[in-house]
């Protein structure tokens, strides 16, 4: 056994109801006395609730999917002209992700709270998008100091929303098993965070108002999250930020969609992967995990209720395989991403 890992340095609150409370003490351990607060409009009001108590020198509460770069630039303009010292982002995946785009630029520390399962706060991976075209990379500054976590916040969140944050979680588990720098830590990490999210997304969709189901999911994107920060981003997430950009679809759906088609893909050929996710899902394959996981939730089916176009498929192939990773078990062709992006497209599952 050889290999080498990377553990980011990050800090971690996790407790249900006390959201308010975790994050007022973490900006007073790190000194803030202007604090930016981010948040979209839709989660204004749950800002505001849990960012009473600390010394916000401004709201921003412009948030788009992607992050286009001139939303990151204005955020990056409001920051610079109330002199912040920290940057607390309340939100999702996309709110995060603009905080992330203003850290970039400023160096300015970032402390977390996410309500729902997205996974970016546990991730240095930024990206934004111009042109129909999505950016990623990876960076320290963009990375969060501190996460809270409270399972309380995501009560609200829509059951359908949830099913597809939790599965784009669940491509973070399986995307990890095979990513460019893919290791056994990752894997460990990968699998619980897959059986968490198999024992917490039924839960949350049979009760949406119960705690225990939501602090199993939100545990296991943190885990997926983390997985995927040092395994790197696979053959999934290259096709994925490639449609997001390329369409301007929405993220979650798209990642939970795309899923069955990149593990049928690429299982095969990567044998062990396969045995460590069937696993973690207790069934007889990871296919068969999988599909059953995505009955029982109803999830979504195909890119083209999306609001992808068909005659997108041809320039969404030319795309991802020029970002192909290098290590990905599978051999890709052209061939092979038309044919999956087209089932994919018209929601033809994996048998």
């Amino acid at each position: 056994m050889r290999f080498l890992h990377d553990s980011l340095p990050q800090r971690v609150r996790f407790a249900s109801h006390e959201a308010a409370g975790q994050l007022a003490e973490e900006v007073g351990e790190l000194g803030a006395s202007r604090v930016m607060v981010i948040a979209s409009e839709a989660a204004k009001e749950s800002s505001e609730r849990v960012a009473a108590g600390l010394p916000v020198a401004v709201w921003h509460h412009e948030v788009a999917m992607h992050v286009p770069v001139d939303v990151a630039f204005r955020a990056r303009e409001a920051a610079a002209a109330h002199d912040v010292d920290a940057l607390v982002a309340v939100g999702g995946g996309s709110t995060t992700g603009l905080a992330k785009a203003v850290a970039l630029t400023t160096g300015l520390p970032i402390i977390a709270v996410p309500t729902t399962y997205a996974g970016s706060e546990a991730t240095n991976v930024w990206g934004m998008t111009e042109a129909d075209r999505k950016t990623t990379g990876a960076d320290d500054r963009v990375l969060p100091r501190t996460v809270v976590y409270d399972a309380a916040l995501t009560l609200t969140l829509p059951v359908e929303v949830s099913v597809a944050s939790g599965l784009n979680a669940l491509a973070h588990c399986v995307d990890s098993m095979w990513a460019p720098r893919a290791d056994p830590i990752n894997a460990v990490l990968a699998g619980e965070g897959i059986r968490a999210l198999r024992a917490g997304l039924p839960a949350v969709k049979a009760d949406p108002t119960g705690l225990e189901g939501r602090e199993q999911t939100l545990y296991g994107a943190y885990l997926s999250a983390v997985a995927f920060a040092s395994a790197g981003s696979g053959l999934h997430h290259k096709i994925c930020h490639v449609l997001g950009g390329m369409f301007d679809l929405p993220h979650a759906p798209t990642h939970a969609v795309v899923l069955p088609h990149v593990l049928d893909f690429n299982g095969p050929a990567a044998p062990d992967a396969e045995r460590r996710i069937a696993l973690a899902f207790d069934a007889p394959s990871a296919g068969e995990g999988l599909a059953a996981l995505r009955a029982e939730l109803d999830a979504p089916v195909a890119l083209r209720a999306l609001g992808m176009p068909e005659d997108g498929i041809a320039p969404a192939v030319k795309a991802v395989l020029a970002v192909v990773p290098a290590g990905n078990p599978a051999l890709v062709t052209e061939d092979d991403l038309t044919a999956l992006l087209r089932a994919a497209w018209e929601g033809n599952l994996p048998r």
